[in-house]
């Protein structure tokens, strides 16, 4: 059985204080998504995880392992609560339902506005931040347009085609993706913006409220957009921007990816023409969208609870020697370099089952030995 395909199913946290034992495992050192859902996985529950969590990590070989500390963790339930925000669990009624199919999906969400826009049809608009006149154009036109089609418009409130794209699509429902706090404004410019979708649409992030983003949080904040969505539109890009970080996100995920062409001596419309060129639909017009994909369809219906997985459905694979298990913690790494490598590739390299290179994976990302990326990737990182 592979573990990560998609997310497990989960019974989502019932009580405040279940909600805190679920932050404090995901926010533990090292502790992302993909190892999250194993962990709970493996343990049937938050708590028991998090008590387990030192013996892993002593059994991987990191002495004076500690979970993340109740305060902190409460400290940060107070400060989302502060500035208006609640934390949506996996599973939980307004936990978007369509991101919980990605195989990365975040256990727990900060959200900050009208919830109900988590759970609508949805589209991705994104692009340049050095747009054109004549793409900021575009992408205010077609995200007017689909808006008043019925679809909610996500996109990362970034300058340039993002923040187009939310300008027009306040009426009809925005949602900003953020990659630091859901109460943090970047770029300042936007702070206005911001505001405005705070009351009418919504505000989701990963991060804990009060972070300043940091360039590596874009790619998982992108992973979000495309896994919110239907379909992937985008306006204006480089051919090495973050918009195609997106796009290609989309496409892992089983996404629609969309672009609107540009001029070939234009090198923001570069970015668009290569996904053309590689099988994106040409978008000339909000028509060409809803053609694609059809009429907006009704709501989506809320995640539906899952039943938890109990421990002794997931028998824990024999103890091996430790010089077994260093060889293949050798191998493992001499597969991977500076270049991501799929977590499926590496069982089909290795010839291992999918649970015996899972379980590997945890020992090495909890060494800190590597890292795992959005889309299931994996990346040696010493």
């Amino acid at each position: 059985m592979d573990l990560f395909s998609s997310p497990p199913p989960l019974a989502p946290p019932t009580s405040e204080e279940d909600k805190l034992t679920w932050l404090r495992l995901l926010r533990s050192r090292r502790v992302g998504p993909s190892t999250f859902y194993r962990l709970m996985h493996e343990y049937g529950c938050a708590e028991a995880a998090l008590a387990a969590l030192p013996r892993v990590a002593a059994e991987a070989g990191v002495a004076d392992y500690q979970p993340f500390p109740r305060d902190l963790a409460a400290r940060e339930l107070a400060a989302g609560k502060r500035c208006g925000a609640r934390l949506l669990a996996f599973g939980e009624r307004h936990y978007p339902a369509v991101l919980r199919a990605i195989s990365d999906a975040p256990p727990l969400l900060w959200a900050r506005g009208d919830l109900t826009l988590a759970n609508r049809p949805t589209l991705a608009l994104v692009g340049a931040r050095n747009a054109s006149s004549l793409g900021r154009r575009m992408a205010a036109r077609l995200s007017g347009e689909l808006s008043a089609a019925g679809h909610v418009i996500a996109s990362g409130l970034a300058r340039g085609i993002d923040a187009e794209a939310h300008k027009s699509a306040l009426d009809g429902g925005t949602i900003a993706v953020v990659a630091g706090g859901v109460d943090v404004t970047y770029p300042q410019e936007n702070a206005a913006l911001m505001a405005r979708i705070a009351e009418g649409g919504l505000i989701l992030s990963e991060e804990p409220p009060g972070l300043q983003p940091q360039a590596r949080h874009f790619p998982k904040r992108n992973r979000i957009i495309s896994g919110l969505a239907r379909a992937v539109i985008v306006v204006e890009a480089g051919a090495r921007s973050g918009s195609l970080i997106t796009a290609r996100g989309a496409l892992d995920q089983g996404r629609e990816v969309m672009a609107v062409p540009g001029h070939p001596f234009d090198a923001r419309a570069s970015g668009c023409n290569l996904l053309i060129r590689d099988g994106a639909t040409l978008i000339r017009s909000a028509e060409d969208v809803i053609e694609a994909l059809g009429p907006a369809p009704a709501e989506i219906a809320p995640a539906v609870r899952a039943a938890p997985v109990a421990p002794a459905d997931l028998p824990r694979a024999p103890e091996r020697p430790q010089e077994e298990t260093r060889a293949l913690h050798a191998r493992i790494l001499g597969l991977i370099g500076p270049a991501p490598v799929a977590e499926d590739q590496l069982a089909r390299d290795l010839s291992l089952p999918a649970r015996h290179l899972a379980e590997n994976l945890t020992s090495l990302e909890l060494e800190g030995r590597i890292a795992r990326q959005p889309g299931g990737l994996i990346v040696k990182t010493a």
